[in-house]
C-alpha cells in the first residue's frame, strides 16, 4: 500500500498569527480523518517556528514552500535548507510551477536545491505538470517526462525513496478548471511508468503521486479513487481547516 497525502500549500497568505489559528483548525479535526491519511501543511518561511509545536503534537507534519539553492553565503534575503530543517520541517516543496514561472527555477536550479535538502534529511514534494498550450499541443507527456528525467533521474536509489511527486496541470491552479479524474489518473499512470524506467516497478509502486490542480471537497473523492492518485497538494482550499479536512476525508 502507497502513502495517502494530502498536502496544503498555503502560498503567500496569512500571517504567523493567522496561520497559527489556520492550523489549529486544521489539528481539531484530524481525528476525523481515517488514521492512514498524512497530512502535511506547507507553510510560509515566517510561520515555521509558529507552527511547528501545535503541529506535532497533533501529528501534522510541517513543510517549506521553497529553499535556496546554496548552503549559506551571501545570499540576501534566501532561506537554505539548513535553516528550514533546524526549525522542524520535514518536507520542502519544490519545482512548483509558480516558483518555475515566476522566478526562472530551472532543472540545474533544482538539482542543486534537491540535493540540498536531502542533505539537510529534509524529504522533497517534487512538482511537475504543463501549461494549457503545451497541453493544448498535446505535449503534456513530453513536458512531464523532462521534468522527471532532468531532476528525479540524477537521485540516488535511496533518495528516491523518500521522494513524493506531485502532479500540478498549470492550466488549471487558480482558475477553477480542473483535470478530470480520468486525465489525472492517465498522467499519473504514465509518471508511474516513467519512474519504473529508471528506479524500477517496485520503487514506482511505493512512489507517492499527489494531484495538484484545484481539488476541492465535490471532486476529491473521483479524484483520490483512481488507481494512480495518492492525494493531493492542495491550494486554496487548505486556507479553510473545515475544506481541507473534507478534502483528507475523501479516502
Amino acid at each position: 500500500m502507497r502513502r495517502k497525502i494530502v498536502a496544503g500549500n498555503w502560498k503567500m497568505n496569512t500571517t504567523p498569527a493567522e496561520g497559527v489559528e489556520l492550523l489549529k483548525g486544521v489539528a481539531a479535526l484530524k481525528n476525523t480523518v481515517p488514521a492512514d491519511v498524512e497530512l502535511i501543511v506547507g507553510v510560509p518561511f515566517t510561520h515555521l517556528c509558529s507552527v511547528k509545536n501545535e503541529a506535532a503534537q497533533a501529528g501534522i507534519a510541517v513543510s517549506a514552500q521553497n529553499c535556496a539553492d546554496h548552503e549559506s553565503g551571501a545570499y540576501t534575503g534566501e532561506v537554505s535548507a539548513g535553516m528550514i530543517a533546524s526549525l522542524g520541517a520535514q518536507y520542502v516543496i519544490l519545482g512548483h510551477s509558480e516558483r518555475r514561472e515566476y522566478y526562472g527555477e530551472t532543472s540545474e536550479t533544482l538539482n542543486k536545491k534537491m540535493a540540498l535538502a536531502y542533505g539537510q534529511g529534509l524529504a522533497p514534494i517534487y512538482c511537475v505538470g504543463e501549461k494549457l498550450d503545451e497541453r493544448e499541443a498535446g505535449k503534456h507527456f513530453d513536458v512531464v517526462r523532462a521534468q522527471i528525467e532532468e531532476v528525479v533521474f540524477q537521485l540516488t536509489p535511496e533518495q528516491f525513496g523518500k521522494l513524493v511527486i506531485a502532479y500540478e496541470p498549470v492550466w488549471a491552479i487558480g482558475t477553477g478548471k480542473t483535470a478530470t479524474a480520468d486525465q489525472a489518473q492517465e498522467i499519473h499512470a504514465f509518471i508511474r511508468g516513467v519512474l519504473a524506467e529508471k528506479f524500477g516497478a517496485e520503487a514506482a509502486a511505493k512512489t507517492p503521486i499527489l494531484y495538484g490542480g484545484s481539488c476541492k471537497p465535490g471532486n476529491a473523492a473521483e479524484i483520490f479513487g483512481k488507481a494512480d492518485v495518492d492525494g493531493g497538494l492542495i491550494g486554496g482550499a487548505s486556507l479553510v481547516a473545515a475544506d481541507f479536512i473534507a478534502i483528507a476525508k475523501a479516502f
